[in-house]
């Protein structure tokens, strides 16, 4: 993910969660993440990036709008935690089948979400950069830490 703070490199565990991992690397192949954003950024807990279909600026073709609104299971490891910086995890809504594009990167651990999201990667190069975003001003709407200033996603590689 390049932004103008600095790029943040990914792994991916395709043994652990198969289907989210394949499908977060096939948005970001198709370029879906670019024009999106992080919409939140709460120091010490998460980075998350908006869910393509509301975050993204530049419009899509038929074929991104299939790919970007698919959801995937709950996949879950009972040996892979939410237990440090970088980790990557699926976000949802209520409904644990309902992972969609957006996902978050952890500023620390966070065992709350162990067994209820999906472990499905993790940050390999840019940690620096998460440093970056979360000394960036925020401001809080209900539950959610966002950044004052839009953190735009250029684009993916």
């Amino acid at each position: 993910l390049q932004t103008a703070f600095g790029d943040v490199h990914m792994a991916f565990y395709p043994n652990v969660a198969p289907k989210t991992a394949d499908h977060i690397r096939r948005c970001a192949e198709l370029g879906l993440y670019n024009t999106n954003h992080f919409f939140r950024v709460d120091k010490g807990f998460v980075a998350q990036v908006a869910d393509i279909s509301g975050g993204r600026l530049a419009p899509m073709s038929r074929m991104q709008q299939e790919v970007a609104t698919r959801h995937v299971p709950l996949e879950l490891h009972p040996d892979v935690k939410h237990d440090r910086r970088g980790i990557l995890s699926m976000a949802r809504n209520d409904d644990p089948n309902s992972g969609g594009s957006s996902f978050s990167l952890l500023l620390g651990p966070a065992p709350h979400l162990d067994q209820h999201y999906a472990v499905f990667g993790e940050v390999v190069e840019g940690i620096e950069t998460l440093a970056r975003l979360e000394e960036l001003p925020t401001r809080t709407e209900g539950i959610f830490v966002m950044p004052i200033e839009r953190i735009t996603i250029s684009s993916t590689y």
